[in-house]
Protein backbone atom coordinates (compact mmCIF):
# COMPACT_ATOMS: atom_id res chain seq x y z
CA UNK A 1 0.00 0.00 0.00
CA UNK A 2 1.47 3.64 -0.74
CA UNK A 3 2.73 4.84 2.43
CA UNK A 4 3.28 8.65 4.01
CA UNK A 5 0.04 10.07 2.34
CA UNK A 6 -0.94 13.61 3.19
CA UNK A 7 -3.59 16.36 1.86
CA UNK A 8 -3.63 19.40 1.83
CA UNK A 9 -6.63 21.95 0.55
CA UNK A 10 -5.26 24.05 -2.06
CA UNK A 11 -7.77 26.98 -1.87
CA UNK A 12 -11.85 26.50 -1.50
CA UNK A 13 -12.48 23.87 -4.74
CA UNK A 14 -9.47 21.65 -5.01
CA UNK A 15 -6.68 20.00 -2.93
CA UNK A 16 -3.24 18.25 -2.81
CA UNK A 17 -2.18 14.69 -2.05
CA UNK A 18 1.26 13.46 -1.76
CA UNK A 19 2.75 10.18 -1.04
CA UNK A 20 5.51 8.15 -0.32
CA UNK A 21 5.98 5.55 -3.90
CA UNK A 22 4.96 2.09 -3.56
CA UNK A 23 6.91 -0.95 -4.74
CA UNK A 24 6.15 -3.71 -7.04
CA UNK A 25 7.68 -6.89 -8.65
CA UNK A 26 7.06 -5.77 -11.69
CA UNK A 27 5.94 -1.84 -11.42
CA UNK A 28 3.69 0.18 -10.40
CA UNK A 29 1.41 1.88 -13.23
CA UNK A 30 -1.36 3.62 -11.29
CA UNK A 31 -2.48 5.31 -8.14
CA UNK A 32 -6.05 4.97 -7.71
CA UNK A 33 -7.60 7.87 -5.01
CA UNK A 34 -11.05 6.97 -3.20
CA UNK A 35 -12.99 8.90 -0.80
CA UNK A 36 -15.61 6.69 1.05
CA UNK A 37 -14.70 3.94 -0.81
CA UNK A 38 -15.54 5.40 -4.30
CA UNK A 39 -12.32 6.14 -6.64
CA UNK A 40 -12.62 9.86 -8.03
CA UNK A 41 -9.42 10.16 -9.26
CA UNK A 42 -6.15 8.18 -10.96
CA UNK A 43 -2.33 9.58 -11.29
CA UNK A 44 0.12 7.80 -13.42
CA UNK A 45 2.30 5.04 -11.26
CA UNK A 46 5.04 7.45 -11.82
CA UNK A 47 3.69 10.22 -9.64
CA UNK A 48 3.82 11.15 -6.21
CA UNK A 49 1.27 13.72 -6.01
CA UNK A 50 -2.21 14.65 -7.44
CA UNK A 51 -4.23 17.82 -7.71
CA UNK A 52 -7.97 17.00 -6.90
CA UNK A 53 -10.20 20.02 -8.33
CA UNK A 54 -14.47 19.87 -8.11
CA UNK A 55 -14.34 19.95 -3.87
CA UNK A 56 -16.62 22.41 -2.22
CA UNK A 57 -15.78 25.45 0.01
CA UNK A 58 -15.59 24.34 4.14
CA UNK A 59 -16.27 21.24 3.72
CA UNK A 60 -14.29 18.01 5.07
CA UNK A 61 -13.40 15.20 3.06
CA UNK A 62 -11.00 12.13 3.44
CA UNK A 63 -9.07 10.06 0.89
CA UNK A 64 -7.42 6.63 1.02
CA UNK A 65 -5.04 5.73 -2.06
CA UNK A 66 -3.87 2.41 -3.75
CA UNK A 67 -1.22 0.96 -6.26
CA UNK A 68 -2.11 -0.61 -9.03
CA UNK A 69 0.25 -2.70 -11.14
CA UNK A 70 0.45 -3.82 -14.64
CA UNK A 71 -2.10 -7.32 -14.08
CA UNK A 72 -4.79 -4.57 -12.31
CA UNK A 73 -3.83 -5.32 -8.98
CA UNK A 74 -4.53 -3.14 -6.59
CA UNK A 75 -2.62 -3.06 -3.05
CA UNK A 76 -4.98 -2.25 0.51
CA UNK A 77 -5.93 1.35 0.98
CA UNK A 78 -3.12 3.39 2.57
CA UNK A 79 -3.78 4.91 5.65
CA UNK A 80 -6.75 7.56 5.55
CA UNK A 81 -5.64 11.35 5.19
CA UNK A 82 -8.04 14.15 5.91
CA UNK A 83 -8.58 17.82 5.15
CA UNK A 84 -10.94 20.71 5.22
CA UNK A 85 -11.22 22.65 2.04
CA UNK A 86 -11.06 26.31 3.04
CA UNK A 87 -14.60 28.20 3.55
CA UNK A 88 -15.79 30.61 1.02
CA UNK A 89 -14.87 34.06 1.74
CA UNK A 90 -17.52 35.24 4.56
CA UNK A 91 -18.46 31.69 5.54
CA UNK A 92 -18.09 30.78 9.02
CA UNK A 93 -15.33 28.64 10.22
CA UNK A 94 -15.46 25.03 9.89
CA UNK A 95 -17.51 23.25 12.44
CA UNK A 96 -17.11 19.02 11.74
CA UNK A 97 -16.48 16.73 14.36
CA UNK A 98 -12.30 15.49 13.94
CA UNK A 99 -10.48 12.78 13.52
CA UNK A 100 -13.39 10.30 13.62
CA UNK A 101 -12.49 6.66 13.42
CA UNK A 102 -14.65 3.32 13.17
CA UNK A 103 -13.82 -0.17 13.60
CA UNK A 104 -15.73 -2.98 14.08
CA UNK A 105 -15.58 -6.72 16.15
CA UNK A 106 -18.38 -8.96 17.22
CA UNK A 107 -20.95 -7.27 15.18
CA UNK A 108 -20.71 -4.09 16.82
CA UNK A 109 -19.10 -0.85 15.22
CA UNK A 110 -17.51 1.68 17.80
CA UNK A 111 -16.63 5.18 16.91
CA UNK A 112 -14.25 7.63 18.36
CA UNK A 113 -13.61 11.36 17.92
CA UNK A 114 -13.16 14.55 18.75
CA UNK A 115 -15.81 17.53 19.05
CA UNK A 116 -15.78 21.00 17.46
CA UNK A 117 -14.46 23.91 19.51
CA UNK A 118 -17.92 25.61 19.68
CA UNK A 119 -17.02 28.04 22.28
CA UNK A 120 -19.48 25.28 24.49
CA UNK A 121 -20.15 22.01 25.04
CA UNK A 122 -21.21 19.75 22.20
CA UNK A 123 -24.17 17.72 23.59
CA UNK A 124 -25.65 16.02 20.55
CA UNK A 125 -24.18 14.22 17.51
CA UNK A 126 -25.47 13.35 14.74
CA UNK A 127 -24.47 9.79 12.82
CA UNK A 128 -25.29 9.36 9.48
CA UNK A 129 -24.56 5.62 8.27
CA UNK A 130 -24.40 5.40 4.07
CA UNK A 131 -26.10 8.89 3.72
CA UNK A 132 -29.15 8.30 5.70
CA UNK A 133 -29.79 9.63 9.27
CA UNK A 134 -29.35 7.16 11.74
CA UNK A 135 -29.19 7.95 15.13
CA UNK A 136 -28.93 11.44 17.69
CA UNK A 137 -25.82 10.48 20.37
CA UNK A 138 -26.95 12.20 23.27
CA UNK A 139 -24.76 12.37 26.54
CA UNK A 140 -27.17 11.60 29.98
CA UNK A 141 -25.34 14.21 31.66
CA UNK A 142 -21.83 16.27 30.79
CA UNK A 143 -20.17 15.76 27.18
CA UNK A 144 -17.06 13.44 27.92
CA UNK A 145 -13.63 15.85 27.89
CA UNK A 146 -11.58 15.04 24.78
CA UNK A 147 -12.43 12.43 22.53
CA UNK A 148 -15.46 11.02 22.31
CA UNK A 149 -16.56 7.37 22.07
CA UNK A 150 -20.00 5.71 20.57
CA UNK A 151 -20.99 2.13 20.22
CA UNK A 152 -23.41 0.25 18.55
CA UNK A 153 -24.59 -3.04 17.25
CA UNK A 154 -24.70 -3.44 13.81
CA UNK A 155 -28.19 -4.86 11.95
CA UNK A 156 -26.43 -5.60 9.17
CA UNK A 157 -24.59 -9.08 7.73
CA UNK A 158 -20.86 -9.35 8.74
CA UNK A 159 -18.50 -8.41 5.46
CA UNK A 160 -21.04 -5.69 5.05
CA UNK A 161 -19.12 -1.94 4.33
CA UNK A 162 -21.00 0.87 6.08
CA UNK A 163 -19.96 4.61 5.09
CA UNK A 164 -19.74 7.11 8.15
CA UNK A 165 -20.51 10.83 9.15
CA UNK A 166 -21.19 12.77 11.88
CA UNK A 167 -22.29 16.06 13.01
CA UNK A 168 -22.54 17.76 16.19
CA UNK A 169 -25.44 20.69 17.48
CA UNK A 170 -24.12 23.58 17.85
CA UNK A 171 -24.91 26.06 20.80
CA UNK A 172 -27.42 27.95 18.66
CA UNK A 173 -29.15 24.68 17.44
CA UNK A 174 -28.44 24.51 14.33
CA UNK A 175 -26.29 21.31 13.06
CA UNK A 176 -23.17 21.42 12.04
CA UNK A 177 -20.72 21.03 8.93
CA UNK A 178 -20.26 16.75 8.50
CA UNK A 179 -17.35 15.02 9.71
CA UNK A 180 -15.09 13.44 6.78
CA UNK A 181 -16.84 10.19 6.30
CA UNK A 182 -15.35 6.85 7.36
CA UNK A 183 -15.82 3.40 5.73
CA UNK A 184 -16.38 0.10 8.06
CA UNK A 185 -16.20 -3.51 7.02
CA UNK A 186 -18.68 -4.76 9.91
CA UNK A 187 -17.01 -7.95 11.38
Amino acid sequence: APRALRAAPDGTTAATLAWTASRDDTRVTAYDVYQAGVRVHTAPGTATTARLTGLRPGTAYSFTLRARDAAENSSPDSPPADLTTAPAPGAPANTSPLALTASSAHGEVTLTWTPPDTGAPVTHHELHIDGRFATTIVWGTAPPPGRATYAFPAQVPPGTVLTLTLRARLPDGTWGDFSAPRTVTVR
